[in-house]
């Protein structure tokens, strides 16, 4: 039997964990006892920075059930790709495999036979994938769909529909540790492993409480956030944009000599105008794009860890580590 660890990330959420860990908790009971998973697997939560009392519940879960649930707090709010990242990187030698999942319970949990199944079957990388949108709104589905059509044309490769629901074997966390950026995208790092991957449809459920961690303004900053870690493509549009108006300066050139010829130089005072805002806007906006690359490269050379781990709560204290990135 392998041993399968469900990482969690945690940001403020007591209102949903209790129930979240029933749920877990009844999951990974119901696979034992089936004997698809070994009785050493457990569930990790890790709590990144919250400002409620999601780690005092964590601490609670653990007392109460030490071989069952492990915890993890970070020394402050690291975000939940540096989050998810380290509850992988603590299971990593853990475990034969590991799913990572949110705490809304959102993600079907039901889906996780059907995901150690595809491991049992070879597959070292089962991705969880929304087999429909019809819950969404209007606005949400759309804005989706149109994420995916620009991460796609950008160059970055990520599995439509799928956000941070899957499992990876050991050998993938392996991998994925090799990966040393600081600028994490985990739904464009993954894919970029290239091991041997499935995926596993489900339906996405509502919130059970609480407030969405990604509002329209972060999922924004994400998008950006995964398009400048992995692709350059946004400099190379500006240098193909750049060449377009040079080329189009000699259309204004020769325009300009005719109404020269012509007496019309005054006439041209609109075209003037609208050319200096343009060019204006369009080299400010170029300036934006490489500063974002300028930062980005800036906060790699640093070499800053990606998150600082505060305690550990662990069954066995044989195979507790030292803090590490």
């Amino acid at each position: 039997m392998n041993t399968i660890y469900l990482v969690v990330p945690c940001y403020n959420e007591e209102e949903v964990l209790p129930e979240t860990a029933k749920r877990l908790h009844r999951k990974m009971k119901q696979l034992q006892k089936a004997e698809k998973i070994s009785p050493d697997s457990r569930v990790i939560f890790v709590d990144d920075g919250s400002k409620d009392r999601t780690w005092r519940l964590i601490e609670k879960l653990h007392e109460k059930m030490p071989q069952m649930f492990d915890g993890v707090r970070l020394s402050r709010n690291e975000g939940h790709q540096n989050a998810l990242f380290a509850g992988l990187m603590e299971a990593k030698d853990r475990c034969d495999a590991a799913i990572s999942l949110d705490a809304d319970l959102q993600d079907d949990i039901e889906a996780i036979d059907r995901m150690i199944v595809k491991f049992e079957e070879g597959s070292d990388i089962v991705y969880g994938v929304r087999s429909q949108r019809d819950t969404d709104t209007f606005f949400k589905r759309t804005t989706a769909r149109g994420f995916y059509k620009v991460m796609k044309h950008m160059g970055v490769e990520m599995v439509e529909d799928h956000a941070d629901f899957r499992l990876m074997s050991r050998r993938a966390l392996e991998g994925l540790a090799e990966f040393r950026e600081v600028n994490l995208f985990l739904r464009g790092m993954v894919p970029m492993i290239g091991y041997r991957s499935a995926q596993v449809f489900y339906e996405r459920g509502e919130r059970f409480a609480g407030e969405s961690k990604y509002p329209l303004r972060k999922m924004l900053a994400f998008a950006a956030q995964g398009i400048t870690s992995l692709s350059v493509k946004p400099i190379r549009l500006i240098t193909s944009l750049g060449i377009g108006i040079f080329l189009a300066s000699f259309f204004i050139l020769i325009y300009s000599l005719i109404r020269h010829l012509t007496g019309h130089t005054v006439a041209g005072w609109t075209s003037t105008v609208f050319s200096i805002w343009a060019i204006g806007g369009l080299q400010l906006l170029a300036i934006g794009i490489i500063g974002e690359y300028i930062g980005k490269i800036y906060l790699e050379t640093k070499a800053r860890p990606k998150y600082l781990i505060e305690e550990r709560l662990h069954a066995d204290p044989a195979q507790e580590q030292a803090p590490k990135e």
